[in-house]
């Protein structure tokens, strides 16, 4: 009874004695899709939290208070409660100039929106399911929304798998008579004809330039799947017609091709668009109609940055793992022959040409583009089950997100160790 009383005085004199709280990222986390979570509510708290950088996975560390331990045991978050002394240990291994790593202190939680249709479920895409399953709170806008300007009133926006060009994802050749192809084109037609606009193609460039001056006044983007490419092609076709009739009710421009403006786009250069209505593919800029890569060698490898002159590179490709298994998409990957020569690429299969992890800036904001459809289900057709996250709380393809969420609580800012 003595030695019982004994280890439970030393168990209530370590926490007394503690100053922190750290959360590792690396092989020992039980949960790394909750952990980003806890991350968000300890900000949403208005308690300081900082993102470790390189350091065993991109650990986050805070000071200890009781609630968070809570959020950790009720969520199955792995936690490591430690003092003072430890914890400067690892600030003063962090701080070493010949070290990879850095300490970054996130600010605040960051408002997130996602651009989706309201009838879509949150399994409909990846970055609303890892949402919902972290438990960070996000908002749904669409075209109504952002034509009364409410980007404004949002620090990070993700593009759902939208479909930029007003093609209706390009489904015509498979699904045209079913009735939820029907049901979406005769509601986005409603919807285009209600906010003042002729054709849903002409809604959509609108919205894709609204979202462009968000970003040029620093707002944070991110888009996967179809919401990539079809992106940045609407704004290279803001003054052509590149739409069949069974999209808009009147033929393409005929030279829609050579009247592309390159120079409005995000990340992409001298793509050609697909004119044939029946193929499910918007461009070359994807390559998924012509990738010949065994699924057993479908990975892509992250990219290893400067923590500490690289910092914003670093945060996004934050992992447990560096080699990511693919999963394929309407857009997979990007053909990096047509990636503009500023863009940073960071994650890529280099054998194939292959390019899946992109990021710039523009103006006084960031975008990044993660292509493919689901980082935990290799081959997602429509109508497949949803994805259940309980039985992958560790996916690296799903932490990428993740991190992109995060991101704007640093605002780009290093904190010195």
């Amino acid at each position: 009874m003595r030695v019982i009383l004994v280890f439970i005085f030393l168990i209530v004199q370590q926490v007394l004695t503690a100053s922190y709280l750290l959360i590792p990222m690396d092989e020992t986390q039980k949960n790394h899709l909750k952990a980003y979570g806890i991350a968000y509510w300890t900000l949403q708290n208005n308690i300081e939290i900082s993102w470790l950088l390189n350091y065993r996975g991109g650990s986050f560390i805070a000071p200890y208070h009781r609630e968070i331990e809570e959020e950790c045991m009720i969520r199955g978050v792995s936690y490591q409660v430690i003092a003072d002394f430890q914890a400067q240990k690892i600030f003063d291994e962090i701080a070493r100039p010949d070290i990879n790593m850095d300490r970054v202190k996130l600010e605040k939680a960051p408002k997130i929106a996602v651009y989706s249709p309201k009838n879509k479920l949150p399994w409909d895409d990846a970055v609303t399911l890892v949402l919902t399953y972290a438990e960070i709170p996000y908002d749904v806008i669409y075209d109504k929304e952002i034509v009364a300007g409410d980007l404004s009133k949002y620090d990070w926006l993700h593009l759902h798998h939208e479909d930029f060009t007003g093609q209706y994802g390009k489904f015509y050749g498979n699904y045209a008579n079913t009735a939820w192809y029907q049901e979406n084109k005769n509601q986005l037609e409603a919807s285009a004809s209600e906010l003042g606009f002729a054709k849903v193609s002409e809604l959509k460039k609108f919205v894709a330039r609204s979202i462009k001056n968000y970003v040029a006044r620093g707002g944070f983007l991110f888009a996967m799947c179809s919401a990539t490419d079809t992106y940045d092609i609407a704004l290279s076709a803001e003054n052509v017609d590149i739409c069949a009739p069974m999209f808009d009710g009147d033929p393409m421009d005929p030279d829609a091709q050579s009247k592309l403006d390159y120079s409005k786009t995000f990340a992409f250069k001298d793509f050609k668009i697909s004119t044939n209505p029946m193929e499910y593919e918007y461009s070359d800029i994807d390559v998924t109609n012509y990738r010949k890569v065994p699924r057993d060698k479908d990975y892509f490898t992250l990219f290893d940055f400067s923590a500490k002159w690289d910092p914003v590179p670093t945060m996004l490709c934050q992992n447990h793992e560096k080699i990511i298994r693919g999963f394929m998409g309407q857009t997979t990957a990007f053909n990096e022959d047509l990636i503009k020569s500023g863009v940073l690429i960071m994650g890529e299969l280099k054998a194939y040409n292959e390019a899946r992890y992109i990021h710039g800036e523009f103006g006084k904001g960031t975008w990044t583009f993660y292509g493919g459809h689901d980082p935990a289900d290799y081959q997602h057709y429509v109508g497949d089950p949803k994805t259940n996250l309980d039985l992958h709380p560790n996916s690296p393809g799903y932490r990428l997100i993740l991190n992109n969420i995060l991101f704007p609580a640093a605002k780009k800012k290093k904190m010195k160790t």
